[in-house]
């Protein structure tokens, strides 16, 4: 009995059952769709890859539903149906609106803070294979939480969503895929520009107290003040994976309408 079997001779068994699992393939360059964010899409080379899993991460606040909003309009925009597994039910419709997201191909999952549910229903969704992008929102999950989700389930997704023309969006509060992500970006708030108290609309005003104890009416000073408004928000963009030696990160500059 030989102590040795060659490579080929493995390969010629195994191609036996694998069909042309060891013939030459052509590498095809991933086909993306563009996210509606320029800066964006130039360092995410183009925009969500299909057939993979792409992970938005960052804390609240950072731009991730701003992103998110701008992704699905500029997709549903374009003919492509879009599906959103809203984990903790927190997608605003006047906001999705606002920005434009074309709800007639958009359909919207609410899961009611049931995680088993969201993971359920987004294996359901890949497995149709008949969506443009799938976004799984675990924003508002602590990355505490994001930690104990077994990688089991990315690896599921990572298979499932492979070859298919679905990109996997994932939004998370800290990096959770992980290695399963084939495009992974942070986003970071780097700057707020809030407007100035004017100082000559605040004034005192006397309004009516009433004394539950005692049933009388007295006046007090009541110090009104105008509230500050947000003009803008500057963002930093820094791209995981893959890793690159070229440009890394971006910065977006979003301001108040």
């Amino acid at each position: 009995m030989r102590a040795a079997i060659s490579k080929a001779e493995i390969e010629s068994n195994l191609a036996a059952r694998f069909s042309d699992a060891f013939k030459h393939h052509e590498t095809k360059s991933a086909e993306a769709i563009a996210t509606g964010v320029s800066q964006i899409d130039s360092l995410a080379g183009g925009g969500l890859p299909r057939g993979a899993i792409t992970e938005i991460f960052g804390p609240a606040s950072s731009g991730r539903t701003s992103f998110m909003l701008a992704t699905l309009a500029a997709a549903t925009n374009h003919e492509e149906v879009c599906a959103l597994v809203d984990m903790n039910n927190t997608l605003d419709p006047e906001s999705a609106e606002h920005a434009n997201v074309n709800f007639d191909r958009l359909l919207w999952i609410r899961c009611d803070n049931n995680l088993e549910h969201a993971f359920k229903a987004t294996d359901l969704l890949l497995q149709g294979g008949g969506f443009g992008i799938v976004i799984l929102d675990l924003g508002d999950l602590s990355a505490k939480e994001a930690r104990r989700i077994i990688s089991s389930w990315w690896f599921r997704f990572r298979r499932v969503v492979e070859n298919s023309p679905t990109a996997l969006l994932v939004i998370t509060e800290d990096c959770s895929v992980r290695s399963c992500a084939v495009l992974s970006l942070e986003m970071k708030n780097e700057a707020v520009v809030w407007s100035q108290v004017n100082q000559n609309l605040t004034k005192k005003e006397h309004f009516p107290l009433v004394n539950l104890s005692a049933r009388a009416k007295t006046t007090a000073p009541f110090l009104i003040s105008q509230g500050r408004l947000l003009q803008s928000l500057t963002m930093l963009v820094e791209r995981h994976r893959p890793l690159s030696p070229t440009v890394r990160e971006t910065t977006l500059q979003r301001r108040a309408q």
